[in-house]
């Protein structure tokens, strides 16, 4: 007999689905109108679709969307435009999940290893066997927990409430890895405001904006969260803001600045703490503010002259900067990306920062505003990423033979780690038993020897504290909207089935059978508050139909509260970088970027985001070195030639792209391609930065500083065609503007 809608539906978990109906990119209809899928009448009309709240979880940011289904298949996926940090806005990466779940490559079934570590070879097992194995391995080790790692991604929400206690719980050690890191920005705003949690910039609000490279347009933090902030901050309502985007490469945020200050790599923070002393010497700051920080500016902030120097911007620029960023209030300073990225790297953000509080828009309308914890006490409601410090350390550990077992899940360091660290290498040498819980046969799974395939994100129960927030109490709900594609299970239902398996200390404060009785559990807290965006329910079955339908809970009530005053008593580190490799050996500064569409490379299998042009350069389905025309010549080099890239670490190859608006003595290169293992769509294209980039930190925190390389270029006579949207026509400068101007210190300046 033939599977109806409703057993497809009630097979696959989705209980109590509330459905909306959405128009997608048409005027909606019937908003928010429920259906009960479980009710839906077994003669429902093929033609008909739904939409479904639920999530979707890019290399971006979670977003809460609307996904169309139609017979049982996802079609489409649009913005959510009732939840507060989505406003009915999605993005590529959004979208592309789809071709995660209707992927060819995905692994269909639990895999064990059969050959040598590394060469792919595996066998379909079931998933009684794999659990059976999977709980054996780790009673083996319940007398030295502690040699037994579990690496996952920042997890947030109910599932990180899930991973930790159970860590905790067994005893292992726990890591959360990010090729990029956040480990600086959030060590900056914890030290100066005792805030656990990443604070949301209020651009729409600002009539001035000044980023110390934080790209937030295009992958810095929640960038669809900002873009439709930058959105309403150039509206005509309140007037034009204005943008100022100071950092070495010209970014997606740089091109659509109103002004581009190029800076010296590394010497963002000396910049800042000139703009404090001008601000501060003027009087144009906040009283109290002044008060408090005038010590601290005077006795940090250094010479002019020197100032002017180091950053290789002019005393007229910094002046004019500080001037207009007093003048133009509401308005907020960011930093991050590039500016963080370096050996000095809390240095910079604590000086960016600071000048928020020196005109006391902190914790007020257009300016940054704290976020407050989860509304339900036990749910994780931040997730930072261990800096590569402590990656260094366990690798070193595993050389050691120190680790067991390894469970990682989500992530690839053997691809997201420097080369140089040599953690893939280490893991397949020394650890004895790896198991990984993934869809794909990336670099870290194929040399694991057990494989767990893990339910998509449109498959599985979840939810989600956004960070950033929206300046308010927020919960996104993920709920499963279609059948399971392959015979994989959740990672939350993984670990509660082994709480059970493994028995004793394990099971505390674990009480539930599986992901949904776990959101369920979290959701019934919501309903007992009765307050916020869905309330005044009788039931909780009534409440939970709702929540999902709205696709999450938020109470613009529950603010973050007043801010502390900053405390700038913990030294922030050295104020200027250093570099791996010498100016004479290696004379270009390597300005690395997360690719706008694939990120650090986790959404590289996926081929509408490898097709996704690169909005500077057009480019896709490549790895590219952007040129600035005076050194190509130098070089004798042009565009389509392939040249090497060698770091005091290794080499890469890439395709130079001459690129007017990339300053003398920089070069950059996206991050993301150079896969050996990751589907059909991600290996062999292109090369791995990581490979050239030296694994050294920021002196402070340890946090990666992949910004703090140099590099020098070779021609190696081959060329390739550079894949690019706009075809044969080669990036120039037109003869009416000035793209860039390095300041010289004679009042010039990059705009």
């Amino acid at each position: 007999m033939a599977l109806t809608r409703r057993q497809l539906l009630k097979y696959s978990g989705l209980g109590l689905l509330g459905a909306v109906v959405f128009a997608g990119c048409r005027i909606p209809d019937r908003e928010f109108i429920a259906e009960s899928p479980v009710l839906i009448p077994e003669d429902l009309v093929y033609g008909d679709d739904n939409y479904f709240a639920t999530l979707a979880r890019p290399n971006t940011g979670v977003e809460s969307v609307l996904v169309r289904v139609m017979q049982g298949r996802a079609k489409k996926i649009e913005g959510n435009p009732d939840y507060p940090m989505s406003r009915g806005k999605h993005s590529a990466q959004a979208e592309a999940t789809l071709q995660e779940l209707y992927h060819p490559d995905r692994i269909a079934t639990p895999l064990r290893r059969v050959g040598d570590r590394g060469a792919g070879e595996f066998e379909s097992i079931s998933w009684d066997e794999a659990l059976d194995e999977l709980a054996a391995r780790l009673n083996d080790h319940l007398v030295n927990p502690d040699s037994i790692a579990m690496i996952t991604a920042p997890l947030r929400g109910t599932l990180g409430t899930v991973v930790q206690q159970f860590s905790e719980n067994y005893g292992l050690r726990r890591y959360a890895f990010e090729a990029v890191d956040q480990t600086v920005v959030r060590t900056a705003f914890n030290r100066m405001y005792g805030q656990e949690r990443l604070p949301t910039f209020d651009i729409q609000n600002a009539h001035y904006v000044l980023s110390f490279g934080a790209d937030f347009l295009s992958h810095w933090h929640a960038p669809l969260h900002y873009n439709w902030h930058y959105g309403e901050f150039r509206g005509e309502t309140g007037g034009r803001g204005k943008l100022v985007q100071i950092e070495p490469r010209f970014s997606l945020t740089a091109a659509n600045a109103d002004r581009w200050v190029y800076v010296n790599p590394g010497t963002e923070g000396v910049l800042a703490l000139a703009m404090a002393k001008v601000i501060l010497d003027s009087r144009e700051g906040n009283a109290d503010a002044m008060a408090l920080l005038r010590e601290t500016i005077e006795f940090n902030a250094q010479p002019m002259n020197t100032v002017v120097e180091a950053t290789g911007v002019s005393a007229d620029v910094i002046e004019s900067l500080a001037h207009d960023f007093a003048a133009n209030q509401p308005g907020v300073a960011i930093g991050g990306g590039l500016a963080a990225a370096q050996t000095n790297g809390l240095y910079n953000m604590t000086a960016v920062y600071m000048l928020n509080a020196l005109v006391g828009n902190v914790g007020k309308k257009g300016g940054v505003i704290f976020n407050p914890p989860a509304p339900i006490p036990n749910v994780v409601s931040t997730a930072a990423a261990n800096p590569l410090m402590d990656f260094q350390r366990l690798a070193d550990d595993i050389r050691a033979n120190k680790i067991n077992a390894v469970l990682i899940r989500g992530v690839d360091p053997a691809h997201g780690t420097p080369a140089s660290m040599q953690f893939g290498r280490a893991m397949r040498e020394n650890v004895p038993f790896i198991a990984s819980f993934s869809n794909f046969m990336d670099e870290t799974t194929l040399v694991a020897d057990l494989v767990l395939p893990d339910m998509a994100t449109l498959e599985s129960w979840g939810d989600d504290v956004p960070e950033p927030g929206p300046g308010y109490e927020a919960v996104a709900l993920q709920q499963p909207v279609v059948m399971p594609f392959v015979e994989g299970r959740a990672f939350g239902d993984v670990l509660l089935a082994l709480v059970d398996d493994l028995g004793g200390r394990t099971t505390i404060n674990l009480p539930w059978t599986n992901m949904q009785d776990a959101v369920r559990s979290e959701a019934q807290e919501l309903w007992i508050k009765n307050r916020g965006s869905v309330q005044q329910f009788s039931n909780f079955e009534e409440f939970w139909v709702a929540v999902l339908q709205r696709g999450g809970w938020w109470d613009t009530n529950a603010t973050g509260g007043a801010p502390q005053a900053p405390d700038l008593s913990q030294d922030p580190g050295p104020s200027r970088p250093s570099f791996s490799g010498g100016a004479s050996t290696y004379p270009f500064h390597l300005l690395p970027f997360p690719s706008h569409s694939m990120g650090d490379g986790s959404d590289a299998h996926l081929p509408w985001l490898q097709a996704t042009p690169d909005p500077i350069t057009t480019a896709v389905w490549s790895t590219w070195v952007e040129v600035n025309p005076r050194d190509a010549d130098a070089l004798d080099v042009r565009e389509a030639d392939i040249v090497r890239i060698e770091s005091p670490q290794g080499v890469i190859e890439a395709q130079v792209y001459v690129n007017p608006a990339t300053a003398p003595g920089t070069v950059s290169v996206p991050m993301g391609q150079g896969h050996s293992s990751f589907g059909r769509y991600a290996e062999g294209v292109g090369s791995n930065v990581m490979e050239v980039l030296d694994a050294i930190s920021d002196e402070t925190t340890g946090a990666f500083a992949w910004g703090a390389t140099r590099v020098r270029l070779e021609k190696t006579g081959r060329r390739e065609r550079v894949r690019k949207f706009e075809g044969m026509v080669v990036a120039q400068t037109l003869p009416h503007r000035t793209v860039y101007e390095i300041s010289t210190g004679n009042g010039g300046g990059a705009h």
